[in-house]
């Protein structure tokens, strides 16, 4: 649950990202409150979940169930959301513009309040997604209710914990925001692979982002020596 929990505290932490500080803890505790709230209500439903898992109708020899059809979707929406996020990070970060000086403070207050639930609204939908790839990962794993509950919970818990601390650090260096993102991507692309019955280990896609966060991990201790160096030169 805390691995399958990765995906979420990333798309979580680059969409709070993006809304004023002040309001990205209450929009963060939502969002992986809202996933916990899915996850639960999902468990408490099995019978429904598990039916889920039976086709609906057939296209072309391929048999598409609901679930083929929540991930089509929810991976479709993540390389959107994935790809249009690496866009404004990379080519388009002007588009946001400067705040509009002759606002009223009531229509930045409205204003604000719109990003927050369309972000809370974001979240919610990709954490429908996850929950169903999560809960019928957990019920395949055990028969005990309790114990599939006490995971969930267990594993929401550390994701609260550490989600803050990705989000600052993701923030503080846009090269990993910008790699969390293709990883997002990949997750995506293998949503859309599992809803026509493709099955792409996860353990891959968490392998090659591992590889390639280590890979930056060293530039950024490398790039931090040399303004360290820089700095010293100059005094």
């Amino acid at each position: 649950e805390i691995v399958l929990g990765v995906d979420n505290i990333i798309f979580i932490s680059i969409l709070v990202g993006r809304l004023p500080p002040e309001i990205r803890d209450k929009a963060r505790r939502l969002g992986l409150g809202f996933a916990m709230v899915s996850r639960l209500a999902l468990l408490f439903s099995l019978s429904w979940v598990m039916g889920l898992t039976k086709d609906l109708f057939t296209v072309m020899g391929q048999g598409i169930s609901g679930r083929d059809l929540v991930l089509l979707l929810g991976g479709l929406f993540l390389l959107y959301k994935a790809s249009h996020e690496i866009f404004v990070e990379v080519e388009a970060r002007e588009l946001d513009g400067p705040p509009d000086a002759t606002a009223t403070p009531e229509q930045m207050k409205a204003a604000g309040a719109r990003a927050f639930w369309a972000t809370i609204g974001q979240i919610a939908i990709i954490d429908i997604v996850f929950s169903l790839d999560s809960v019928i990962t957990a019920v395949g794993m055990v028969d005990e209710l309790p114990v599939m509950v006490a995971a969930v919970i267990a594993a929401v818990g550390v994701m609260l914990f550490a989600a803050k601390t990705i989000g600052d650090f993701v923030d503080n260096h846009p090269s990993v925001k910008v790699l969390a993102l293709a990883f997002l991507v990949m997750v995506g692309m293998a949503l859309t692979a599992e809803a026509f019955d493709v099955h792409v280990p996860k353990g891959y896609i968490y392998a090659a982002m591992a590889f390639s966060l280590a890979v930056e991990a060293l530039n950024i201790r490398s790039r931090g020596k040399r303004a360290a160096l820089k700095a010293s030169g100059a005094e």
